[in-house]
C-alpha cells in the first residue's frame, strides 16, 4: 500500500497512448485521480491506456501539439472539463532521426523544427497556462517528463535536437519551480534513461541491437514505464513538495551525478 496518492486530483496528460505515457494513464486511474489524457494521432491508444478508469473519471482529448493553436484549445477543453487542473504531466514528446550533422540542411531544419515545436515549445505553453491557473487557484504542480540525455547529451547524433530540446524543457520547468515556489507551484523533473518503449526499441536498433545497449547499462537492464509512472505519480500527489525544483533521474545507476 502506497504512502502517497493522487485520488480526487484533476491531472492533464500529454501522450497518453503509449509508452511511458501510457503507464502513468494507468496509474493515475488506479490511485483514483480524474485524468484528461491527450493523444495526437493515436486515439485508439489512449483508449487502452484509459480503459480501467470510470467514463466519469476521464476525459480524451486529441490536439497536434506542433500547432500552438491546438495546444491551447487542448488547455481550454481540460480546463473547463472540471472548472480546474491540478496537476499538468508534460510527457509527450517526438524524436526524429533525420537531424545528424552529416543529414541534408532541409532534413536537419525540418527535424530540429518539429522536435522545438512539440518538446519546447508546447510544453512551455502548457506550462504557462498553468502557472497562471495555480497562482489563481492557490497552487498545483507540474511534471516534466525529460531524459538523461539533457544532462550528458546523446550518443546518437542524429537524436541531437530531442537532446537540446529536453534540456530546454528541463530548464523552463526549473525556472517555475524556482520562480512560484512561495506560491505552492512546484515543479519537478523526471529523467528516465533506457526505458521499455517502442522509441527506446528503435533507438536501439539503430545502436546495434538491445544486447549492445544493455551492456552499457549498469543493472543491465532497461527501465519499466510502470516505474516512471509510479515516480511521476509520487511528486504528482504533492508528497514531496521540497522535491519541487529537483530532477529526478531514473537510470539503474547507469548516469549518477
Amino acid at each position: 500500500m502506497t504512502a502517497f496518492t493522487c485520488a480526487g486530483k484533476i491531472i492533464l496528460l500529454t501522450g497518453a497512448s503509449k509508452g511511458i505515457g501510457a503507464a502513468i494513464a494507468a496509474e493515475m486511474g488506479e490511485q483514483g485521480a480524474s485524468l484528461i489524457a491527450h493523444f495526437g494521432s493515436d486515439r485508439e491508444g489512449a483508449e487502452v491506456s484509459t480503459a480501467a478508469i470510470p467514463a466519469d473519471r476521464k476525459l480524451l482529448v486529441g490536439a497536434a501539439l506542433e500547432e500552438q493553436d491546438e495546444v491551447q484549445r487542448l488547455w481550454a477543453e481540460a480546463l473547463a472539463w472540471r472548472g480546474r487542473i491540478d496537476v499538468l504531466i508534460n510527457n509527450a514528446a517526438v524524436m526524429p532521426f533525420g537531424a545528424g550533422f552529416d543529414a541534408p540542411v532541409e532534413d536537419w531544419a525540418e527535424a530540429w523544427e518539429m522536435t522545438h515545436r512539440v518538446n519546447v515549445l508546447a510544453p512551455a505553453r502548457l506550462m504557462r497556462e498553468a502557472v497562471n491557473h495555480f497562482l489563481d487557484a492557490g497552487g498545483g504542480a507540474i511534471v516534466t517528463i525529460s531524459s538523461w540525455a539533457a544532462q550528458r547529451g546523446v550518443t546518437d547524433p542524429s537524436t541531437i535536437a530531442y537532446g537540446a530540446s529536453k534540456a530546454a524543457a528541463r530548464a523552463a520547468t526549473q525556472s517555475v519551480a524556482r520562480a512560484y515556489a512561495r506560491n505552492g507551484v512546484h515543479a519537478y523533473v523526471v529523467a528516465p534513461g533506457v526505458v521499455r518503449t517502442r522509441l527506446s526499441e528503435t533507438f536501439a536498433e539503430r545502436r546495434g541491437g538491445e544486447d549492445k545497449v544493455s551492456a552499457g547499462l549498469a543493472s543491465g537492464e532497461w527501465v519499466t514505464p510502470e516505474e516512471v509512472a509510479r515516480l511521476v505519480a509520487f511528486v504528482a500527489s504533492g508528497a514531496a513538495p521540497q522535491l519541487s525544483g529537483a530532477t529526478l533521474d531514473v537510470n539503474g545507476a547507469s548516469y549518477i551525478r
